[in-house]
């Protein structure tokens, strides 16, 4: 496995060899997308994108939990989390990644 990331900065960079727009506009572009995204998920919208995967909101109730060390029962406040589950295409391309 890699140690590296894929950052925004390679997104903007991919789109600006491959698509052909300037630096600045490809990193425009990357933003805006990551920005939409972001605003549908703030608003309790799904996320799907065909071929990657469901981006995903679920809220949490409150539960009791455990603290490791003292074993004291300790509240874990209600939350919404945010899920992703990769389409069946990306999880065929990530394991026959892993294979070669």
């Amino acid at each position: 496995m890699s140690d590296k990331t894929l950052t925004r900065m390679d997104l903007a960079e991919a789109v600006f060899r491959d698509v052909g727009l300037s630096r600045h506009e490809s990193a425009q572009l990357v933003e805006s997308v990551l920005e939409h995204i972001s605003n549908a998920l703030v608003k309790g919208e799904q996320v799907k994108i065909s071929s990657f995967g469901t981006f995903s909101l679920r809220d949490k109730n409150e539960r009791i939990g455990r603290n490791p060390k003292t074993g004291e029962e300790v509240p874990i406040t209600p939350r919404r989390v945010l899920s992703f589950r990769p389409s069946h295409l990306m999880k065929e391309r990530v394991a026959a990644g892993n294979k070669g």
